[in-house]
């Protein structure tokens, strides 16, 4: 089979296991195991401490010790293994820390599958910059297949979608060893345990203009964990109300929630146009009023008709909010630093971002709990905080952030990227 072919089953298999259960288990837990906001959050939070304790490590053992696909399968493997564990029990500790091993064992694979198509893309004669993209969108479209099937076969609320992404995951893991062998490079011993570790790149914290980026940065990393924890769960409990309880919304929540992702899509192709023309101080402030935007719609919104429009312009406003701040921010990062710190200073980027992940599964967890009264969540109020934080960002961001865009710079970056 071609290369391109194989790799697009790889990257498709790989977001479809994140699609399973990324955005349903919230309402798993609530509906079904009934924990409380707090523990859905804390369960939540696994991912981010994973991106913080996983992102150097992997690469340390991928460069210099284990093949990077070969460490790609064992890690897909160990990932089945608990999702199956988390898939059988119903106590919040348990289901912790079944979700933050295999956050341990997934978040790594996302780079790895990155590692894996640009070595096969080369090895081919193929040009990286060209050819991935095409390859990646069917990373996404494996995300949104996957939503759909589970919403579709009313697994939602269900354990079973822990049990499809136990089985996803063996798949690829078997899988991953037709792939093509990713070499280990000794060349990677010369180098100091600092920048083995990815450490050299915190030398951007010296510059105030780059230790302001990342710290917000890290503070929209809590927007998008409020997003993915708690925007199923919502439309889930539209079900209490007799005149929706049969409505396309509470019926396929994943599938509405699925044009969130569709956006995302879309939006990349904006992000050369937005870059070039507004630099990335307006484009982080479109990001933060964006999610101000999809929280607002979110608190007014419902499944009749003038409402649903309402939740329809929420899922379409998520991809100008992530792709302006997640992909347009590393975008910005690479056109910024040292390229002989490129790499760590790309970690670093996802790093900060999964610990603000970590905060903002942990707290926002608590203000659910705090708008929940004989467990009935006061939603709208909900939202409304939610809303409220990205807009103060927004504004604290505007007067901090120092930045003087060049287009033509700027411009020459992006279409390199595109």
């Amino acid at each position: 089979m071609e290369i391109k072919s194989r790799l697009k089953i790889m990257v498709f298999l790989q977001y479809f296991i994140w699609g399973s259960w990324l955005v349903t288990l919230g309402s798993y837990m609530f509906n079904t195991l009934h924990f409380t906001g707090a523990q859905v959050g804390l369960v939540y939070s696994s991912k981010g401490i994973a991106t913080i304790l996983m992102t150097s490590i992997t690469g340390i053992i991928a460069d210099r010790w284990i093949k990077a696909n070969r460490l790609y399968g064992i890690f897909h493997f160990l990932g089945a293994i608990t999702f199956f564990a988390a898939a059988q029990t119903a106590d919040p500790t348990i289901m912790f820390w079944a979700m933050f091993f295999n956050a341990m064992f997934y978040m790594p694979t996302i780079a790895l599958s990155n590692v894996i198509s640009y070595f096969s893309l080369e090895k081919a004669g193929l040009e990286t910059v060209k050819d991935f993209p095409p390859i990646r969108v069917f990373g996404t479209v494996g995300f949104i297949a996957a939503m759909w099937a589970i919403s579709l076969f009313k697994l939602e609320i269900s354990s079973i979608q822990l049990y499809v992404a136990s089985g996803i995951s063996i798949l690829l893991a078997l899988y991953s060893f037709t792939l093509p062998e990713c070499p280990t490079s000794k060349a990677k011993n010369d180098k100091s345990l600092v920048s083995l570790l990815g450490l050299d790149a915190f030398v951007l914290f010296k510059q105030k203009k780059m230790a302001i980026f990342f710290l917000f940065a890290m503070l929209l990393g809590a927007s998008l964990q409020i997003s993915l924890t708690f925007g199923n769960p919502f439309l889930h409990d539209f079900a209490l109300n007799p005149d929706y309880k049969d409505s396309f919304v509470v019926k396929y929540p994943s599938i509405l929630l699925s044009i969130s992702q569709i956006s995302e899509v879309l939006f990349i192709f904006t992000i050369p146009f937005f870059l070039s023309k507004f630099g990335i101080k307006k484009i982080m402030l479109i990001s933060m009023v964006a999610w101000t935007l999809r929280y607002v719609f979110f608190a007014y919104g419902n499944p009749s008709s003038e409402g649903f429009i309402l939740l329809l312009l929420s899922m379409i406003v998520y991809g100008c909010a992530f792709d302006f701040y997640n992909i347009s921010g590393a975008i910005f990062v690479e056109k910024e630093v040292d390229h002989r710190i490129r790499a760590s200073a790309q970690g670093l980027f996802y790093t900060v971002t999964g610990l603000g992940s970590y905060v903002g599964a942990i707290v926002s967890g608590k203000i659910v709990d705090y708008f929940t009264v004989d467990g009935v969540k006061d939603w709208q109020s909900i939202w409304l905080v939610f809303g409220a934080y990205p807009l103060i960002l927004a504004i604290v961001f505007a007067v901090s952030f120092k930045y003087k865009h060049e287009r033509n710079a700027m411009k020459n970056e992006t279409v390199g990227h595109s």
